[in-house]
């Protein structure tokens, strides 16, 4: 298993567009320790570092096949930069725009893309994530809509997939398992979420070689958010920031309560302190592993 991870920011990515607070300007202009740091972690950071919207491809050695986690509106850009191949399937976690609305690439790239989502009907939206996917994208005749039961496994290019349900309110949202049967390899991403996951969520996530887990920025931002922190430590830190976001310590935690082999923090805001941003374990666009 290939993962390559196209898009670790959040809904406006980093640097920002227009933005000029610290993490920004050094993310467009990395100084010389960042430059070293990033290098050593496969990236040419010619051009500046990179936080686009999320989304993650996973390649199948055994079967020559990819999947794409999330469709980024990056979605041109992410695929111009990284040489991986274009996606023979695609899963939905949720319907925000950041994961969704690079669909509309479609047109004129495939002959047909088979997309998964969960069947489960949102009672704030009265639709289903499929549903949802195929409402606004009708016109894409090469697009075809896949409606998936959460917790119940299905094999989609070569993978065996889960989803699990996490708390993202007011919206439904999905984490995954996708495990390689051949050889065991097992990614798991916590999708977009607060702290408090279902345990049998959980349990279903436990136990892979790598982790994407979310979580959007510091703690110590928690005080600008009307809903505050929630879900603290011993220590008294917030694990969630607001209601639907993990901190970076959530994350952290949340990666050590899965039990996962390593892990990247992805989904990060540029809000993050500049000396922090660009921590080991926050992932960056461009980053590869193979499982």
């Amino acid at each position: 298993m290939e993962v390559t991870l196209l898009g670790t920011g959040d809904t406006t990515g980093t640097p920002t567009v227009q933005c000029d607070c610290d993490t920004c300007e050094r993310a467009r202009d990395p100084d010389e320790e960042l430059r070293a740091s990033v290098r050593e972690r496969g990236i040419d950071p010619t051009g500046g570092v990179e936080r686009s919207r999320f989304s993650v491809a996973v390649e199948n050695d055994a079967t020559g096949e990819s999947l794409l986690v999330d469709l980024s509106p990056d979605f041109r850009h992410q695929f111009l930069r990284e040489s991986v191949p274009l996606p023979d399937a695609a899963i939905i976690t949720h319907i925000h725009f950041d994961h969704l609305d690079g669909l509309g690439n479609a047109y004129r790239l495939f002959d047909e893309l088979p997309v998964h989502a969960a069947d489960e009907t949102d009672p704030v939206t009265d639709e289903s994530v499929a549903e949802a996917v195929r409402s606004r994208y009708d016109y894409l005749d090469t697009v075809s809509v896949h409606a998936q039961t959460p917790l119940e496994p299905f094999t989609v290019a070569g993978f065996e997939v889960t989803l699990v349900p996490v708390t993202h309110p007011p919206l439904l949202c999905y984490g995954l398992r996708i495990e390689e049967p051949q050889t065991g390899a097992v990614l798991s991403i916590s999708g977009d979420t607060c702290y408090d996951v279902p345990d049998r969520s959980k349990s279903v996530l436990t136990g892979a070689d790598l982790a994407l887990v979310e979580g959007i920025v510091h703690p110590g931002a928690c005080e600008y958010h009307p809903k505050g922190g929630t879900h603290h430590d011993e220590n008294g830190v917030p694990r969630t920031f607001g209601t639907k976001h993990m901190t970076l310590p959530g994350a952290r935690d949340f990666a050590a309560d899965i039990e996962a082999d390593d892990y990247r923090i992805v989904h990060t805001a540029h809000y993050v302190p500049a000396d922090r941003a660009f921590a080991d374990d926050i992932g960056l666009d461009g980053e590869q592993f193979t499982l």
